[in-house]
């Protein structure tokens, strides 16, 4: 039994009153909202990996197969000495299918808002490839932060980020993060991203409204997280989970939805609900190609390839910064 490796954390995550003040500003506005980032903390992360074994859920066990089966394909694009970055890296389950087919990457850079999650992942990739430096952050991704420097020089660094979490923001959201993300790779980097596919909308929903009641937990725990951390008196029971999908934004839009007119109090602040009246927690974009093509441009980024599984349920995207001559990223 490989045995795990300390790792050093920095620790840049949001404080308990940059969450209380995230949810005050969120519940005052005529549509209440909180950013689907804070479902995330210990229990939140735990049940979203459960999430993904369920088999309504489709988008992480077909970014598996195209892992599996494209990998060495996505290697060879990437070439030698690469420094992987992470952004939202959670259990850090599917970069190993990048790092196993990588040749000698240089470092690994999970950036994760769970302290817990973060450690104890990092400390498992550590262990299982010894020659790899292992630098994990501690931070919200979405804010800015500076990346550690490797003790060894990458040839190019390689954004990964899976999971069809760019999804999670706006169209024009999403470029700014791209062009972030842009930024963290560099000239001569590339973004390994995870795009969740336009498709039956029936099959959608079932994914964000799944028979076993698991995605309802996830969306629930938000309730419990808002209750333990910051003091206010939410009724959990009081609350249902919610996903419909909104054709006319190509989006699953997930909600918390009063059972009952009440109100709920935080810090001696009150805030009112009607029966039926919604907090949204989470929007979740799905895309054609053409659509994600043109958020791509729009960050200076072009889709060098792209990989569907046999379903085209979901996609993985290469995106790179288009540089004259480059013989580094053509098409195959």
């Amino acid at each position: 039994m490989t045995s795990k490796k300390d790792v050093l954390v920095e620790d840049r995550a949001p404080s308990t009153d940059e969450f209380r003040k995230h949810v005050l500003e969120g519940l005052r506005k005529p549509q209440k909202a909180i950013s689907s980032k804070f479902l995330y903390d210990e229990r939140g992360s735990e049940i979203f990996e459960k999430i993904t074994d369920v088999a309504d859920y489709y988008p992480t066990r077909s970014e598996r197969k195209i892992l599996l089966s494209r990998g060495d394909e996505i290697a060879e694009l990437i070439g030698e000495k690469a420094a992987v970055i992470e952004p939202g890296s959670g259990n850090s389950e599917k970069v190993p299918m990048l790092l196993d087919r990588l040749v000698d990457p240089v470092a690994y850079i999970p950036i994760e808002i769970s302290q817990e999650f973060l450690v104890r992942a990092s400390e498992e990739i550590a262990a299982k490839y010894p020659g790899l430096e292992v630098l994990p952050v501690c931070a919200d991704f979405t804010q800015p932060l500076d990346m550690p420097l490797p003790k060894r020089k990458a040839t190019r660094n390689l954004v990964f980020f899976p999971g069809g979490t760019i999804g999670n923001l706006h169209p024009s959201e999403a470029a700014h993060f791209l062009e972030r993300f842009r930024s963290m790779a560099g000239d001569a980097g590339a973004v390994l991203i995870g795009v969740d596919l336009v498709k039956d909308h029936g099959v959608i929903e079932r994914a964000y409204n799944d028979s076993e009641g698991v995605t309802a937990d996830f969306n629930l725990n938000l309730i419990d997280r808002m209750n333990r951390e910051i003091g206010a008196d939410f009724d959990r029971d009081a609350f249902r989970h919610h996903a419909p999908f909104n054709t006319e934004e190509s989006r699953i839009e997930m909600h918390l939805v009063s059972q009952r007119e009440q109100t709920v109090t935080i810090d001696g602040e009150s805030f009112h609900f009607d029966e039926g009246e919604p907090i949204v927690t989470e929007y979740s974009y799905k895309y054609t190609p053409e659509r994600f093509r043109e958020v791509a441009h729009q960050a200076g980024l072009e889709v060098a390839k792209l990989w569907t599984d046999d379903d085209a349920l979901f996609s993985l995207q290469l995106c790179v910064t288009k540089i004259e001559g480059s013989p580094n990223w053509v098409e195959k």
